[in-house]
């Protein structure tokens, strides 16, 4: 059986960075739940996000002079959100090297997008502390370029998006209902109700039970702080 030290070296062959201080490395792939004294990634993560953030930002700046700032920020944030950054970590096999506590193991936590990505944030910290900006922006180069100079992704719609994020909480989905029509037959305005079991109800309204249905779902993700800018 390879031993931690062979394990991490073949993490190491992934990232493409060869590590002079090892500790950072295993300070990286170390959950809360497994760390002795409390050893863990966290602080390695909250540096790894400063790092990913500017990183990404200048390669958008570098790579799309006649962008906007809007669309810098959308792709931005495509480019540094948990599930970028869970999926690169898949790429790494990283999940593989994770040292959880048993009740994580055996929860499945390093399938994780939320652990995967913070693990993910941690590595790069290491690799910043490491080896210096210039490491960490070659680690990030090499894994975020092909991403960044993906088309930007088409918008889900507010239905889809509310949906989605009701049954990521283990929720039924939601309910729609037309709870009322104004106006003349070539105007008609209508009204709908959005239910979404353990949330307040709310409504929207449009000039069809389909505008009116994706109204309500916006207005549950503006109250709820989850409409995408």
């Amino acid at each position: 059986m390879p031993s931690g030290a062979d394990t991490l070296a073949r993490l190491e062959s992934r990232l493409g960075y060869r590590f002079t201080n090892a500790a950072l490395l295993e300070e990286a792939v170390t959950h809360v739940s497994a760390g002795a004294q409390g050893l863990s990634y966290q602080r390695l993560e909250f540096l790894g996000d400063r790092v990913l953030g500017l990183a990404v930002s200048t390669m958008l700046f570098e790579a799309f002079p006649a962008a906007p700032e809007g669309e810098l920020s959308k792709r931005l944030s495509d480019l540094v959100r948990k599930e970028t950054c869970a999926a690169i970590a898949r790429e790494w096999h990283l999940g593989d090297h994770l040292r959880l506590g048993e009740g994580e193991r055996r929860s499945g936590a390093k399938k994780r997008d939320a652990i995967l990505g913070d693990a993910c944030e941690a590595v790069i910290g290491a690799v910043f502390r490491d080896g210096g900006p210039e490491a960490a922006e070659t680690l990030i180069r090499t894994f975020w370029t092909s991403r960044m100079e993906a088309p930007l992704a088409v918008p889900k719609d507010a239905k889809t998006l509310l949906q989605e994020i009701v049954q990521a909480e283990g929720l039924p989905v939601p309910s729609y209902a037309a709870v009322g029509r104004s106006g003349p037959d070539h105007a008609p305005e209508f009204e709908v109700v959005v239910t979404v079991k353990g949330y307040p109800d709310i409504t929207g309204s449009g000039p069809s039970k389909r505008h009116a249905e994706r109204a309500a779902a916006e207005a549950w993700l503006t109250r709820a702080g989850k409409l995408p800018a």
